[in-house]
């Protein structure tokens, strides 16, 4: 068996796509996964499963969510070893990270960007929004709350695919505490 974290996009934002801990729980469960346990309510699940093919256990649980919750969730999965590398990982100086209003953000993404996607990106960074990628995560350094942020999400959405957002922070909490 092994330990993964999967990230669910937009489910419990506001009043809309509200599942339960004890309702993902039960999914997860159903779906044969192991000590399954919910982090927050921001859709993050820890659960064990057997060494399969990433693509495979995105697909097995992005399906029993759709016919579980009724609507389409996109699930970003994260091996014990990503999630480590993730939250030790130091995209930016720490005086930076320090001295920024924000929070430090990674965006999880299902693939690695290619070159000239991340250069396209990366040209969207401004002293108010340093972006960094790592191996399939990007790095959002706000100056500021995010909802005060000028940076463009829909253009890096367009250039990158789908993600996921959370707080560096709560990636540390979860690594701390399940791997």
């Amino acid at each position: 068996m092994a330990r993964y974290a999967a990230f669910l996009r937009g489910v419990n934002l506001g009043r809309h796509r509200k599942v339960s801990g004890a309702e993902l729980k039960s999914c997860f469960e159903e779906m044969g996964f192991e000590q399954a346990e919910t982090f927050r309510t921001s859709g993050n699940v820890v659960f064990d499963a057997g060494r399969e093919p990433r693509g495979k256990l995105t697909d097995t649980i992005e399906g029993a969510l759709a016919k579980s919750l009724g609507y389409e969730v996109t699930v970003f999965v994260r091996t014990a070893q990503e999630i480590e590398a993730i939250a030790e990982h130091e995209p930016f100086p720490a005086q930076l990270v320090t001295a920024s209003m924000g929070k430090l953000q990674v965006s999880m993404l299902n693939g690695k960007p290619s070159a000239a996607a991340r250069k396209r990106v990366l040209a969207l960074a401004t002293e108010d929004d340093r972006l960094a990628f790592g191996d399939r995560e990007l790095y959002w350094l706000p100056s500021g709350g995010i909802r005060d942020s000028a940076l463009n999400g829909k253009a890096i959405e367009d250039l990158l695919g789908p993600s996921t957002m959370r707080t560096m922070g709560t990636v540390e909490l979860l690594a701390a505490k399940y791997f």
